[in-house]
């Protein structure tokens, strides 16, 4: 059985959420969880949640807890018992098979690089975030804040990533894969995008050429490639926008429906309309390019995202998703001059490449 290790002690609402999702996860999937962190609260929060003892869900003690305020490198180095860096090392000694946590983005990502290492082909783990479009089939934008500056044959990896996990997860047999930038022209962008532009066009990838931020919800692109800092202000920009729309729209609707028929209906619509929207139904962004499997939540997860993201990581883990990563990359992108330190997960005292013994 796939065993997804739970950083428990990482979201806004620990460890009740993941606890919460952990349980309705077992339940509902093939899959078992290891809950890592401080484990008299998990225990006291099971017991809360009436946990029965015949669930696929055990305890892995971590002492620490990294907190949204905390720096990752600085966190990294002090808090050796972080529930986070417990969590990875599961992974790395192949007692679990993915990680997922709701804890701080930065932290998360730093920690599940050097603990877990990155797969050999590839030179960044990507972040990917997943967009609902008004043609029902989601769209991938990536990169999403793992990597700030990019060279030119990192966003060609990015979308090689990127396309895999079209492919594989949301089944789109050809998935197309756009440049975000500023204009549709192959001259419009940036000294990046227009060498990216060239080097995708060459690729046997399915480019479409450029596209603009509207092409996010339009449906009319299944992958979407940029640096992480791009990708990061439009992340968060579109998180706002759909609160926002939310809000108002709840406002409108209650003023202006009077029947009780009415707001009925429009409650069912509005119900419906959050659902399509709601990050929490798509669980978490998986870091691509590691070695075995990262999912980072939403700070405010609730049970519901955390149970989604323990999906998602399962998902990865069955469809070996890291491995056609891996085995794609080195065919037809090999990387330019890798380091050993992106391949072999670090030590963990000297952040220099572990050595075999």
């Amino acid at each position: 059985m796939i065993k997804i290790a739970v950083d428990a002690m990482g979201g806004d609402h620990a460890p009740r959420s993941e606890v919460e999702g952990a349980l309705a996860a077992v339940r509902e999937y093939p899959v078992s969880v290891i809950l890592v962190g401080q484990e008299d609260r998990i225990r006291a929060e099971l017991k809360h949640q009436n946990f029965k003892n015949n669930l696929p869900v055990e305890i892995h003690n971590a002492s620490q807890v990294i907190t949204m305020e905390d720096m990752a490198a600085a966190s990294f180095r002090r808090k050796r018992d972080s529930s986070v860096r417990v969590a990875a090392r599961l992974v790395r000694e192949g007692k679990a098979d993915g990680v997922v946590s709701a804890g701080n983005t930065g932290a998360v990502m730093a920690t599940s690089k050097i603990v877990m290492g990155v797969l050999p082909s590839v030179d960044r783990p990507v972040l990917a975030a997943v967009f609902p479009t008004s043609k029902g089939k989601p769209s991938i934008l990536l990169d999403v804040g793992a990597n700030v500056d990019c060279k030119p044959i990192h966003l060609k990896q990015f979308a090689i990533m990127g396309e895999i996990y079209s492919r594989v997860i949301f089944n789109v047999a050809h998935p197309r894969v756009g440049l975000l930038s500023i204009g549709e022209e192959s001259s419009k962008g940036n000294d990046l995008t227009k060498e990216v532009y060239g080097l995708l066009k060459k690729s046997s990838l399915n480019f479409v050429g450029n596209v603009e931020g509207r092409d996010l919800y339009n449906g009319s692109c299944d992958v979407i490639v940029c640096d992480g800092f791009i990708g990061n202000v439009a992340l968060k920009v579109s998180e706002g926008l759909v609160e926002a729309i939310r809000e108002l729209l709840r406002e409108e609707l209650s003023a202006t429906l009077r029947s009780k028929m009415g707001y009925v209906l429009s409650q069912r619509a509005f119900a419906n309309f959050k659902r399509r929207l709601d990050y929490s139904e798509y669980g978490g962004a998986p870091l691509l390019g590691l070695k075995g499997v990262g999912i980072i939540c939403h700070g405010r997860s609730s049970g519901h995202a955390i149970k989604n993201a323990i999906r998602v990581a399962y998902d990865f883990c069955h469809n070996k998703l890291s491995e056609k990563i891996e085995l794609e990359i080195s065919r037809i992108a090999p990387s330019l001059n890798l380091e050993e330190t992106s391949s072999t997960p670090l030590d963990e005292e000297t952040q220099m490449p572990r050595r075999a013994h």
